[in-house]
């Protein structure tokens, strides 16, 4: 499996362009570029918005930028391989194929057909988002996997350093939160969980570092959020005792709240479904209000150049405190997003296995009461 991924992530960046000092009077020239006011809506939906290539940092005539590699399939014509650095053209064209600049498609990949519509081709490009997800899953393994070599030298030593520090999030989240959650099986489900809290606190942390390759929005994607939280869905579901099934279809309640009508099983079916629905929006809404918020004050700085020079000092210096405030508040976020999530889907997995335990416990209780009896009758 490790060989596998490696060979999925070489392979995706190996197809990687730099494109390091190109022209940019395809797209806008320079004077304009700098003469027109800035646009804060516009900055803020890009960066919040996925593409097919990776920004940099622009000067005054050159754009700094990874193009990622473009994988289509058309109806038409079949599969299509190319980097993105093709579509950027005057023609905004290539093969037939272009970036929509308008629509219910804009800024996707679209086919120009013959009778002139747009069309939209199977698109499995590897996006600014992807290829976020897979190097910081990748960065992550290494992560882990150098932590976990690190403890298995000496499991009795205590840990210092990174090493020291991984351990105990490991011991917090594994014994403060999975734990007193789920009950004594745990241990079950302890990889996945500790998985899922690594993963967006990385991706969190990540994002907030404005350079390559941090910067990319990925637990503010919906797309995203929606994985892990049909992930956790699907954990709680497929291993739910059968007193948890009952409970769903056939509630503890009266007779006439069940039959002829099913409102409990619908009540109830409703909130199984909302319990993905709350992890999902909780943790998109936070991420993406972070970057909008920080992308909001760094662009007062630039408002504010057309509204005399002490305004725009002033501002600036309003602008840069506040930002590094944010910039620490959303380190505290990145943090509690990927710790609620993680105990709330404990809390959720620990509910579909709560009925287990107490039948378990009742029937403890039971043998413990028939045992002085035995030894009586004895």
């Amino acid at each position: 499996m490790k060989h596998i991924l490696y060979l999925i992530v070489l392979f995706s960046f190996s197809t990687v362009n730099w494109t390091v000092g190109a022209e940019t009077n395809n797209i806008s020239t320079s004077s304009t570029k700098y003469e027109e006011e800035l646009n804060v809506k516009k900055l803020i939906l890009e960066h919040l918005s996925d593409s097919y290539e990776w920004h940099i940092f622009s000067t005054e005539k050159r754009d700094i930028t990874v193009h990622l590699p473009v994988i289509l399939y058309s109806n038409e014509t079949g599969w299509h391989f190319f980097l993105s650095s093709k579509l950027h053209n005057i023609d905004n064209n290539y093969k037939g194929f272009g970036i929509a600049t308008n629509g219910k498609y804009k800024g996707k990949i679209v086919e120009r057909v013959t009778s002139g519509e747009e069309t939209r081709p199977l698109d499995l490009s590897i996006t600014k988002n992807a290829a976020s997800l897979l190097l910081s899953s990748f960065l992550l393994i290494i992560i882990i996997l150098s932590v976990a070599n690190s403890i298995k030298r000496d499991p009795l030593k205590p840990q210092k350093g990174f090493a020291g520090t991984m351990e105990m999030f490991i011991l917090m989240i594994n014994n403060e939160v999975i734990k007193p959650a789920i009950g004594e099986d745990y241990k079950r489900y302890s990889p996945y969980l500790l998985t899922i809290f690594f993963f967006i606190f990385f991706n969190n942390l990540l994002g907030l570092f404005p350079l390559f390759p941090g910067g990319a929005n990925v637990t503010g994607n919906i797309s995203v959020t929606v994985v892990l939280a049909i992930g956790t869905f699907l954990v709680v579901n497929l291993t739910g005792t059968k007193k948890y099934y009952k409970e769903l279809f056939w509630p503890d309640t009266p007779v006439w709240l069940k039959v002829p009508f099913p409102l409990m099983q619908i009540i109830e079916i409703v909130g199984t479904l909302t319990k993905p629905f709350a992890l999902m929006i909780r943790l998109f809404a936070n991420i993406m209000a972070g970057h909008a918020i920080v992308l909001g004050l760094t662009s007062l700085i630039f408002v504010t150049v057309s509204l005399g020079t002490a305004i725009n000092t002033s501002m600036s210096v309003v602008s840069v405190i506040f930002t590094i405030f944010i910039e620490f508040v959303e380190l505290l976020v990145a943090f509690i997003q990927a710790y609620v999530f993680t105990l709330l889907s404990s809390v959720f997995i620990g509910l579909a296995r709560e009925k287990e335990k107490e039948k378990d416990r009742k029937e403890l209780a039971v043998e413990k009461l028939s045992e002085p009896t035995s030894h009586l009758e004895l």
